[in-house]
């Protein structure tokens, strides 16, 4: 049995300028090696977005957990709040912003798995 805590997970600063843990992924946890998706949590302070960036080879889905955001997508954008998921394809431009007074929380599903050579910052 695999059970992963947040609290017990450090997050750092990632490319797209949020603050994540990899909560599961195949190259990273003991005993999720089969798995082929990764799971992250996400955290952008109020005030910050991330920075907008692609990921090529990957869909993605954010599953907001708390506050409130603006999501970008291909030229596209909406309000998001908890309870929503947002699909990301493959190739999309994207980025988040914090439109809240709190944190926004959030959960990152990357299938495949992520990968740093995957993502690249587009401005």
């Amino acid at each position: 049995m695999l059970i992963r805590d947040v609290a017990d997970s450090p997050h750092e600063r990632v490319i797209d300028r949020s603050l994540l843990c990899e909560l599961l992924h195949p190259d990273k946890v003991p005993g999720a090696g089969e798995l082929s998706y990764s799971v992250a949590h996400a955290i952008v302070p109020p005030g910050e977005s991330t920075l907008p960036h692609v990921l090529n080879r990957s869909t993605e889905l954010y599953y907001i957990l708390s506050g409130a955001g603006e999501m970008h997508i291909a030229g596209e954008h909406a309000f998001v709040h908890p309870g929503q998921i947002v699909l990301i394809p493959r190739g999309a431009e994207q980025y988040i912003r914090n439109t809240g007074p709190g944190d926004l929380v959030f959960l990152c599903i990357v299938a495949p798995k992520w990968q740093a050579d995957d993502e690249t910052l587009t401005r």
